[in-house]
């Protein structure tokens, strides 16, 4: 039988053929209906088919070992590990940096980078760094973080409201979880994109006038 791959920076996580220990297992695999035998048995079918006999479940009652060819088996398995886990997402923190004294023009564009940064899913650590005797003007510092959370409402919400540590007084937005545009659509269950019918207006006969003189017993 062959013997299983081995890679050093690999850790090895089954025990396959040989390294089994239970005397009997449950059989699984492409074209195998779950069988419970004995393990000399299972590896005798694994031999047949010149495939492994892999210990997949080693906790069940009885052991659940599948038939397949190991080093596919170890493939399939990162695979399925690289999927879960790139379908994970990644929430970065991006650090925008103040004074106490940051003038309105700095502070607008320190603002629209921290919106791009919500609207991209990551976190914003905004933070004020006092230097020196500035330390006194934390108030003011204070002032400017919470302005910073106000203008950026729409993007975020703040996740720790500032809070002096050291020289830096921190506060942490996280970015609110998208929502589908909503589309204008008109009174009455009317869509923009649809033309409304208009209603036609019954048409009155307009009441002709007799201008001429008066003749008795008609009626005009």
């Amino acid at each position: 039988m062959r013997q299983p791959p081995r890679n050093k920076k690999e850790t090895i996580r089954y025990n396959v053929n040989g390294q089994i220990r239970a005397l009997a297992v449950r059989v699984v695999g492409d074209d195998i209906a779950p069988t419970i035998m004995d393990t000399r048995d299972a590896l005798r079918l694994a031999r047949e088919k010149e495939l492994d006999l892999v210990e997949i479940s080693p906790n069940a009652e009885p052991p659940v070992c599948r038939i397949c060819d190991y080093s596919k088996f170890l493939y399939q398995q990162k695979k399925r590990q690289k999927e879960i886990k790139a379908k994970q997402v990644k929430i970065e923190v991006k650090e925008i940096r103040f004074g106490p004294q940051t003038d309105d023009h700095d502070y607008n564009f320190k603002l629209k980078h921290a919106k791009g940064f919500l609207e991209d899913g990551d976190k914003v650590k905004a933070y004020v760094f006092f230097r020196g005797r500035s330390i006194l003007f934390k108030e003011q510092g204070e002032v400017l973080l919470l302005r910073f959370a106000a203008d950026l409402e729409e993007y975020g919400k703040v996740e720790q409201m500032p809070k002096l540590e050291g020289k830096r007084m921190i506060m942490f937005v996280a970015p609110k979880k998208a929502s589908g545009s909503k589309k204008d659509s008109a009174t009455n269950g009317f869509s923009s994109d649809e033309p409304r019918a208009e209603k036609k207006k019954p048409q009155q006969k307009a009441k002709k006038e007799y201008t001429g003189p008066k003749v008795e017993g008609e009626d005009f």
